[in-house]
């Protein structure tokens, strides 16, 4: 038995809550299964339940323990099943929530709404969990189940008890990414009394936490001053030794990594773990390009740029990408909309003066600015740029169209890159991560193409579970195919046109929440609505590893031969790079600093042989912590 496995089952006989950390390729799903069988083996009556975070890693630690008393599923699908049949609880409860503003309803409703909200011909109607939303319906989704199960977990005590005493054993994986709701329910609510006891495991590496919207770390909950006993996985079984000294250098942890003593583990070979190698490559002249950089690692150290199985390129932004990968108009929607740009500035210059824009569309103030702040240095703080007057000169009709909204409305409007390609995937298998910011429309296509996807791969089962079509009898598959086989055929439609189809068919329903966001955001809306959808399904590609390219927060927890990782934080001010290599003393513990390192030690220890990173007109200083990282002979200037 492995020295980690025992530490774990002696806190089990003991009655304690237990976390395993491990570092990057440390096997902890490996070990998750061996606790897993290791309880059955010794609690052969008690349940187990395993929550995950995407239903490819059910299906694949299913795979590895076939046991009746096994339940592996994603949060929100074991929250479900354990509140989903206390129908009374779950009306009051959602009642209550709505009247508190904790969950939204669309349309015309006056609060606080009644008990009797959800009868419909004296009937009361059933609360579902769906993909989609129709709260007045009785229809939650993703969101609101972690709302909903906090409040009645904390509301009431019978739940937490029916819940407790089915579950014995709750295992959690990538708690890092968890929900701090979650992390409530579990260490807060359920342990409210002890007349029964769950264990609560959690498996997972607070260094991997790249994520602002998960719990991060639970170092408040670890024993002595908390509940939680820690186990550390030290061992690598992935990366090569020199990805193993980098990573160590990197953590802030107190973790430290040693290479596995399995001869069978990946960074093993003939029972010496692999030496791999390590590169960071700068350039000192503005005219280099990314281009010259794999030139170099192409024709130098023979990477394959062609093959996204075995090399990615990790970049933090995705601007660069969108173009080569085939969602530049949708990225330059979300990102670059002058018109957009020039609302905000003009906003920025009516709050300093304090302008009254009641009643007023958004033409009516600039013609009450134009007409009152007439001196030139004046209204340069609300006239346009060159980016923004050539824009605007470029699309007329929606420059119009911006000059009729409300103004007091079209300040609402929001728009960001997050909204399109949060680094939190949003198709079916990891729609229900915490905290993805992406809108309510981009999940509605990526719905629609995730569709298409898993019925043309034949994964029927999974297609069924986010579809609204209904399938009874060979007259509805039948139907079924013929209104895939459409869809598969819309790359020559317009966005618009496919949303419409794949409602008129029954695939994938408009919902409240899109509803909601077409109300909140026109301007935005009708923007993408006339965006071809080939662009769609070329986000959809990127999104799922289809291409050489990824953002860096995109690859967390996979792996590949070769890592190609482009230092440019991008304007962006939750990341700089130059303070990963420079900063010392107090600064270590800046928020800023430490998210960098760790999205930083993601992308390194992401290799199974060789890395390299690339930093353009690197400053001395950054040089110099870059060769204590990596070595003075793999530190190597690139020029043009």
């Amino acid at each position: 038995m492995d020295e980690e496995l025992m530490q774990i089952m002696q806190h089990i006989h003991d009655g304690h809550h237990f976390i395993l950390s491990g570092g990057a390729g440390s096997g902890k799903t490996y070990t998750l299964v061996q606790v897993i069988k290791q309880i059955i083996r010794e609690y052969p009556t008690s349940l187990i339940a395993c929550i995950t975070y995407t239903n490819a890693a059910v299906r694949e630690i299913e795979s590895r323990v076939n046991h009746n008393n096994l339940r592996v599923s994603t949060i929100h699908d074991f929250l479900w099943d354990c509140i989903g049949n206390f129908q009374k609880e779950l009306h009051d409860s959602i009642v209550e929530l709505i009247n508190d503003g904790a969950i939204s309803v669309s349309g015309n409703v006056n609060l606080p709404i009644s008990t009797d909200f959800f009868v419909q011909n004296e009937e009361l109607k059933p609360i579902q969990y769906k993909e989609y939303l129709h709260v007045s319906d009785g229809v939650i989704s993703h969101d609101e189940v972690l709302k909903v199960a906090k409040y009645m977990f904390n509301h009431y005590p019978k739940l937490r008890d029916v819940v407790k005493g089915s579950y014995p054993f709750i295992l959690i994986d990538e708690y890092q990414d968890t929900s701090p709701l979650v992390i409530e329910i579990l260490l807060h609510s359920f342990d409210e009394d002890d007349k029964r006891r769950t264990i609560i495991g959690f498996f997972g590496d607070t260094m991997q936490a790249i994520y602002d919207d998960g719990v991060g770390d639970i170092d408040t909950y670890k024993y002595p001053s908390g509940k939680v006993y820690e186990v550390k996985k030290e061992q690598n079984r992935r990366s090569p030794q020199v990805i193993i000294d980098l990573a160590n250098k990197i953590r802030f942890d107190g973790l430290i990594q040693r290479h596995s003593e399995d001869s069978n583990a990946t960074n093993m070979k003939d029972g010496q773990v692999k030496t791999g190698r390590a590169y960071f490559l700068y350039s000192n002249s503005e005219s280099t390009t990314i281009d010259d950089v794999r030139f170099f690692l192409q024709n130098e150290q023979g990477w394959d740029f062609s093959n996204p199985q075995t090399i990615k390129e990790l970049n933090l932004t995705h601007r660069l990408i969108a173009g080569k990968a085939g969602f530049a108009t949708l990225m330059e929607i979300h990102s670059s909309d002058g018109i957009m740009k020039y609302r905000d500035k003009v906003h920025r210059f009516v709050k300093r003066h304090d302008v009254d824009t009641t009643d007023k569309t958004f033409g009516d103030v600039l013609h009450f600015l134009e007409n009152t702040f007439t001196d030139d240095r004046t209204k340069r703080g609300f006239s346009q740029t060159s980016d923004m007057e050539s824009f605007i000169n470029n699309n007329q009709a929606l420059y119009r169209q911006a000059l009729d909204y409300s103004y007091d409305e079209f300040i609402k409007m929001y728009v960001s890159n997050d909204q399109l390609i949060d680094d939190k995937k949003q198709e079916e298998d990891d729609k229900s991560k915490t905290g993805s910011k992406r809108s309510e429309l981009v999940q509605h296509l990526m719905k629609i193409e995730n569709c298409i996807y898993l019925y043309s791969c034949g994964e029927v089962g999974d297609f069924l579970k986010i579809t609204e079509k209904k399938v009874l009898s060979i007259s509805d598959k039948r139907t079924l195919h013929e209104a895939i086989d459409q869809l598969i055929n819309s790359s020559e439609m317009r966005i618009g046109e496919v949303i419409d189809l794949a409602d008129e068919l029954g695939i994938v329903r408009k919902d409240e929440a899109l509803e909601r966001y077409k109300e909140h955001n026109p301007y935005v809306y009708y923007r993408v609505m006339d965006v071809p959808y080939r662009e769609v399904q070329s986000l959809y590609k990127y999104l799922e590893g289809m291409t050489p390219f990824s953002t860096q927060h995109k690859t967390k927890g996979a792996e590949y031969d070769n890592v190609f990782v482009i230092l440019d934080n991008g304007k962006w001010n939750n990341y700089n790079f130059e303070k990963l290599f420079t900063a010392s003393g107090d600064e270590l513990n800046n928020s800023v600093v430490k998210r960098t390192r760790k999205i930083f030690y993601v992308c390194c220890t992401r290799t199974k042989e060789n890395l390299a990173v690339f930093y353009h007109l690197p400053s001395r200083d950054v040089l110099i912590k870059a060769r204590e990282w990596f070595g003075i002979d793999n530190v190597i200037l690139i020029s043009k």
